[in-house]
């Protein structure tokens, strides 16, 4: 039982550092990246549909992200869905598909970037130390219940604490590597 709670503890520190990678994936860094668009939707036949299902996102260029729709009818609703979505581009078409350009950051964009950054692996880097703390928790519990020496409790929460660690050290790594590719120009 020790065992599965630390497994789970692992397990869940794994989900929060890809939910803090996916969200880094959306942060915008001057280079095209098709994840920027995971999170728009259009009114697709009525229905409120993610734009990677009706078009093909595709990065020709490392500042140009074209959007091949599977219908000719939906190049302007995802044109207006682009615009309304405020992410700072200007779509346009070339009949084909959409055609979004991604202009270079400015600097003073480039540091509000980094802190929302720096923001989200906080969140990321609070997420992992709650897993701790739970896991914790239930040591202690399952040892109550169970009898389990005071010692083996310890080296147990020993070893969440290395997990932690190495799991807050992933999440530095990822702030350091966006904050790289922000900052590049």
């Amino acid at each position: 039982m020790i065992d599965e709670i630390i497994e789970d503890a692992a397990h869940r520190m794994d989900q929060a550092i890809v939910h803090t990678q996916g969200e880094l994936n959306k942060v915008r860094t001057g280079r095209a990246n098709p994840e920027m668009f995971n999170s728009l939707f259009i009114d697709y036949y009525g229905n409120k549909t993610p734009l990677n299902q009706v078009a093909t996102i595709s990065v020709p260029e490392p500042r140009l992200i074209t959007l091949h729709p599977y219908e000719k009818t939906l190049i302007p609703i995802i044109e207006n869905a682009i615009m309304n979505a405020n992410l700072g581009f200007t779509p346009g078409n070339n009949g084909t598909a959409v055609l979004v350009p991604i202009p270079p950051l400015s600097e003073e964009r480039r540091k509000e970037l980094n802190r929302f950054v720096h923001r989200l692996i906080e969140e990321g880097r609070v997420a992992v130390r709650n897993v701790r703390r739970d896991a914790i928790h239930h040591l202690h519990d399952y040892g109550k219940e169970e009898h389990i020496s005071e010692d083996e409790i310890k080296r147990r929460e020993v070893e969440v604490q290395k997990l932690t660690d190495e799991h807050i050290s992933r999440l530095n790594n990822l702030q350091d590597e966006k904050e790289k590719e922000i900052m590049e120009t």
